[in-house]
């Protein structure tokens, strides 16, 4: 009885059959490095590698289960590479008893000496997914790099040029390579310098409305009706009106005589069509008139057909006269309209009082506009140091300069649902001190959890700031540090983890930037033990964290 494929070998055996080894597995054809040395029993006999999923013949001899159909593809008869015996397949089992011994076998990590780990074969692959110093690609769109994962997280999210930065103006996230383009090309509240070449910065969204009040931009000159075309600067417009009144004042008086030529033509032009209306008022009587003679001279019978063609005659003449007289009478009272100049005559005379009121202010406006820069720059000078002086005292009313902080976090579920949703994934406290000349020290908080904390727990760490006395201090910090979460019944269960700095890591080492890389409890505090009802650390959306730095030992400058 032959067997085509693995299953069949499968099918066929039945003895030492053991459900604890299903979950174990290793990838066969590799390169392992056994604690021990791999005894000749777990070697195949064909591939000479670690059994991997060994099947005993009718011999004795143990293959790995793909050797066995590589030998039946080979050969038609296949044979024991060791003793030649034929291979009878129904004979073929799987050795199970084998496979639980190789897969208990102990090896090293590949990323030896770096991973010192040691585990089973069979849970090797299950280890390499855990393993910190297992080359990854980077999680990030874009990136091919290969990074080891315990470096992944910092690769990601502070040194990936392909990671996610918060634009600093509008606050989008975009990708870090493409942040400069967004911010020249779409970021709406970019500051941009103003296209008239002003002294302003503006936001880009805001350009066409700066434009219409932008002093450097260059406009038409109020008196274009009347004949000034200079383009001037908004800002130097004033100046203009000043230099160019009496320019000004010749334009509208030429334009004015212009429209008294009009004027005056169209008056003539009106007496002649009221000399021609009175001619064809004239013809009209000559008509009439000449119609009742007709009608006396052919008022008998033998005459009433010549009569009656002379009158049709005589009537349409007169339908013409009358319908060009209402034409012309139209005419005259469109032109009499066009004649009504008031409206003309009050601009001007406006125009007038506007240009005296601005020669009598002039003088006073630029007094004015001088005391207002002063004043302007001296308020902004006062404004600034007010900001700057409320920034320092609320720093100073709530440091600490005992090596203590006590941490007050309001509004939690908010900024929990912030962190779930990548908006805000960590939040930071206000710097304290070991003494007024001492560390500079701060606590992180991750609400919905870091690393393996992630969505299970509140991470919690120890951050070491840049302080001003940095130089006077002994570096590395190696304090010891206390992590609490305060319990708010008043039973003191608090929730506390403590850790000696180390001073072979770069955490504690004096800061080169701001601060160093955080350090502390990944998993500091379960989400489920931080929210259940049934405790007291969360109080009105309200929690408090404390830091304890011990300062035995620590002497004060």
């Amino acid at each position: 009885m032959a067997c085509d494929e693995p299953a069949a070998l499968s099918g066929i055996f039945t003895r030492q059959n053991s459900s604890s080894t299903n979950s174990l597995d290793f990838e066969p054809n590799a390169d392992y490095r056994f604690v021990e040395s791999l005894e000749e029993r777990y070697k195949c006999t064909y591939c000479h590698l670690v059994l991997h999923n060994p099947h005993q013949t009718g011999c004795g001899h143990r293959f790995c289960q793909q050797c066995i159909l590589s030998l039946r593809e080979l050969n038609a008869v296949p044979t024991c590479p060791v003793d030649k015996e034929t291979i009878k397949m129904h004979e073929v089992f799987k050795d199970n008893c084998c496979k639980r011994e190789v897969l208990n076998l102990h090896v090293f990590c590949k990323n030896f000496p770096d991973c010192n780990s040691k585990v089973i074969l069979g849970r090797y692959q299950e280890h390499l997914q855990q393993c910190l110093f297992e080359s990854m690609q980077c999680t990030n769109d874009g990136c091919q790099d290969e990074i080891l994962r315990k470096d992944l997280k910092e690769h990601s999210t502070q040194h990936c040029k392909f990671r996610e930065e918060r634009c600093q103006y509008c606050n989008t996230n975009v990708v870090l390579i493409n942040i400069k383009n967004h911010e020249r090309n779409d970021c709406p509240d970019y500051p941009v310098p103003c296209l008239q070449n002003c002294s302003q910065i503006i936001l880009k969204k805001e350009i066409e409305k700066h434009n219409a009040v932008c002093p450097e931009a260059e406009v038409d000159c109020p008196y274009k009706q009347y004949g000034c075309h200079v383009k001037v600067k908004r800002g130097k417009l004033a100046e203009h009106e000043n230099s160019a009144l009496r320019e000004h004042m010749l334009q509208i008086l030429d334009k004015n005589s212009r429209l008294e030529e009009q004027i005056s033509d169209l008056y003539k032009s009106l007496e002649c069509k009221e000399i021609k209306i009175q001619q064809l008022a004239d013809a009209i009587k000559k008509c009439e008139k000449e119609f009742r003679q007709y009608t006396q001279l052919f008022g008998n019978n033998s005459n009433l057909m010549v009569s009656t063609q002379a009158l049709a005659s005589h009537l349409d003449k007169s339908a013409r006269l009358e319908s060009q007289v209402k034409q012309l009478i139209q005419m005259a009272n469109q032109q009499q309209s066009k004649l009504d100049l008031q409206p003309l005559f009050d601009t001007i005379e406006n125009m007038k009082q506007k240009i005296a009121l601005m020669e009598t202010y002039d003088q006073r406006l630029v007094v004015l506009e001088d005391q207002s820069s002063k004043h302007d720059l001296q308020i902004n000078i006062h404004k600034a140091q007010l900001n700057k002086n409320e920034e320092r005292f609320k720093l100073l009313e709530g440091t600490c300069y005992n090596g203590k902080l006590i941490w007050k976090i309001t509004d939690y579920k908010m900024k929990k649902k912030e962190a779930v949703e990548g908006r805000v994934l960590s939040i930071a406290s206000q710097p304290f001190y070991t003494s007024r000349c001492g560390y500079r020290l701060c606590a992180r908080a991750y609400l919905n959890g870091d690393g393996s904390g992630k969505g299970t727990h509140i991470s919690l760490y120890f951050v070491v700031m840049r302080g001003e006395f940095d130089s006077l201090l002994l570096w590395p910090f190696k304090q010891k540090v206390t992590l609490m979460l305060l319990d708010q019944s008043g039973k003191k269960n608090h929730i506390v983890e403590v850790f000696r700095a180390d001073p072979n890591s770069s955490s504690f080492k004096r800061p080169d930037g701001e601060m160093n890389i955080a350090s502390g409890c990944p998993r500091f505090v379960p989400h489920a033990v931080l929210e259940n009802t049934k405790n007291t650390y969360i109080r009105d959306d309200t929690l408090f964290l404390k830091v304890v730095v011990d300062l035995t030992d620590l002497e004060e400058l």
